[in-house]
């Protein structure tokens, strides 16, 4: 029964955080639309938002995966490797997409008014959501309560070792 509790409110809350997630993200990207834009261009606030909301769609993904997996299934390697590229990715989103602001983006010189989302930093939140998609598929395709990863097919001559 404490099982079932856990497993619902961490679907629960994985629900809560995705719909977050989403929202926050819809908003960021489309401000100007609604009117909410206090500055021109995609400003700091924008950009906090856009951060916060992937933040609350990498944990949705992970705790819905996490909710599906058998409560005793040993850890892998794989599911490890996916949890922290994910992270990474997080790390890396963050950094790109803050960094005229912490001072090692293109745009730092006094002559520029404010920051500036250029396409370099759109590139590295692209490479972020993609660390953090991989790390995703990572854990969900771990073997969870299976013998083995659902990857070993990829090995020559691990044809299914499910």
């Amino acid at each position: 029964m404490n099982r079932e509790i856990v497993n619902r409110l961490g679907k629960i809350s994985s629900l809560i955080l995705f719909v977050l997630g989403i929202a926050l993200g819809a908003v960021a990207l489309s401000a100007e639309l609604l009117g909410l834009d206090i500055t021109p261009g995609f400003g700091m606030v924008q950009m906090l938002q856009l951060l916060i909301g992937l933040t609350c769609l990498t944990l949705a993904g992970y705790l819905r995966i996490h909710s599906l997996r058998s409560q005793n299934a040993p850890r892998s390697l794989q599911a490890d490797i996916g949890v922290r590229l994910g992270a990474t990715g997080l790390v890396f989103a963050y950094t790109t997409g803050w960094a005229d602001l912490i001072g090692i983006g293109t745009h730092v010189n006094p002559s520029f008014d404010r920051p500036y989302v250029g396409p370099l930093q759109l590139g590295g939140l692209l490479l972020g959501v993609l660390m953090i998609t991989a790390g995703l598929i990572l854990y969900y395709t771990s073997r969870g309560s299976r013998a083995s990863s659902s990857l070993g097919g990829l090995i020559p001559g691990n044809a299914h070792n499910s």
